[in-house]
């Protein structure tokens, strides 16, 4: 089944359009705040770290220090181990962005007028139209500049996206009916091919993100892939005894049936407190 996952502006009502879409299809919904919530406790984090990485840009100085590359590997393995159940709507953060390309994704980005949000920010959030002009601004500034920094897209451009939609022409049901249908064909055509793709992806995403988040590990620059449940993690140094260490790290995420380890050349410092 299809994963549609929406990426919005500020005000642009992207997510009223995503549980209205999911509704309709009789999918799951989730926002990205419910991710990272999700992501807190599966990773036991806060929510707050999560939500600072996704709308903080660093300052070059920062960006060797910051736990962006960690914050962003979690949130990426909860959100693909939605998507590999099938059947999902997600809306919000950097959702859209994190799919992979041969799945059976939808990505979508959800925008509007500048008066119109700032008068949607001003009703939501109880701004006066200063304040709310203000926060859009400010919001709109900052998110785009995260993502180059995350990313290294920018996030207005349609390219990176399958349907660009400004919620200021047509009424959300227009835009329900057109996301249902192409959901719809999708959950039609798509072998199994495609699923197993999108399966995988979320095993070699979580395996990611358990590595960067064992102690012992988590600073190792390590590459992961999958295909049909085979994973293979490579990267400088992963020789005895990390090779076993990550072997046995990989082997308890759900869905590995092999662990492979390729190691590079060139040694790596990995943290032995």
């Amino acid at each position: 089944m299809a994963v549609i996952a929406i990426s919005q502006q500020i005000g642009s009502r992207g997510i009223e359009l995503g549980e209205l879409t999911a509704n309709e299809l009789g999918y799951r919904f989730r926002s990205g705040e419910q991710l990272i919530a999700q992501t807190a406790t599966r990773f036991n984090v806060s929510a707050e770290q999560i939500k600072w990485f996704d709308v903080h840009n660093p300052h070059f100085w920062e960006r060797l220090k910051s736990d962006s590359p960690r914050y962003l590997a979690y949130y990426r393995a909860v959100m693909l181990r939605e998507a590999a159940q099938d059947g999902l709507v997600v809306a919000g953060r950097s959702s859209s962005h994190l799919l992979p390309e041969n799945g059976c994704g939808i990505r979508v980005r959800v925008m509007g007028p500048f008066a119109a949000r700032v008068r949607q920010v001003a009703a939501d959030e109880k701004l006066d139209h200063a304040a709310a002009e203000k926060r859009v601004r400010d919001f709109d500034t900052t998110v785009k500049a995260r993502t180059q920094s995350l990313f290294g897209i920018d996030l207005d451009d349609s390219a990176h996206y399958d349907i660009t939609i400004n919620t200021g022409r047509y009424p959300l049901p227009y835009f329900v009916a057109m996301l249902a249908a192409m959901a719809r064909s999708i959950d039609r055509e798509a072998g199994d091919a495609r699923l197993i793709s999108m399966r995988d992806a979320a095993i070699a995403a979580e395996v990611h993100a358990v590595l960067m988040a064992h102690p012992k590990i988590r600073d190792a620059q390590v590459a992961v892939g999958c295909s049909s449940g085979a994973v293979r993690v490579s990267g400088p140094g992963l020789v005895p005894p990390w090779d076993d260490l990550v072997i046995g790290v990989a082997r308890q995420v759900e869905g590995v049936a092999s662990v492979e380890v390729g190691a590079e050349e060139t040694p790596i410092t990995l943290t032995t407190t």
